[in-house]
């Protein structure tokens, strides 16, 4: 019987490409379907110069050549991935567990959005170091709001 991969392992692989996870995961269609989506809106959405021109420091070319239409799946598609093979491994699920990896694609949505307008600290970020920047604020919201959720619902539970 062949043991599944720990979840620091997936997590890792998935963020470095949404799909991975689920293939160390032997999920093989899941896998492909999401390393084929995430490709596709990569292409369309002109990811990977976006992230070029921002790492060089050229964020106004960032900002001009993104394709906010495409771009805004891949929150939502990259944080899914990561969630689904991170919950499939070693078998586990933890309670309200899906609520940061919600929250962070939200914000990172939120944060995509107004990336070509919104300055933090007098500077506009662009639509990478922004959507980073909100999906980070989206994980630690998610795990502040699962903790309380928690914690209401063990309150509920001993009063019964």
């Amino acid at each position: 019987m062949e043991q599944k991969p720990n979840k620091i392992e997936v997590l890792l692989w998935s963020i470095f490409l949404p799909g991975l996870g689920q293939i160390l995961n032997q999920k093989m269609v899941k896998g492909f379907v999401l390393v084929i989506l995430v490709i596709i809106v990569n292409y369309k959405s002109k990811l990977n110069l976006v992230i070029f021109s921002s790492f060089n420091g050229e964020l106004s070319k960032a900002i001009s050549m993104t394709d906010y239409q495409w771009l805004l799946f891949y929150p939502c598609l990259y944080m899914f991935a990561i969630w689904d093979a991170y919950k499939e491994a070693e078998g586990e699920v933890s309670v309200l567990g899906y609520i940061p990896f919600v929250m962070a694609a939200y914000f990172a949505v939120v944060g995509l959005i107004f990336s070509s307008t919104l300055e933090v600290f007098g500077r506009i970020l662009g639509p990478l170091y922004m959507t980073i920047l909100f999906a980070i604020i989206g994980i630690l919201t998610g795990l502040m709001v699962r903790r309380i959720a928690i914690n209401i619902i063990h309150r509920l539970y001993k009063s019964k």
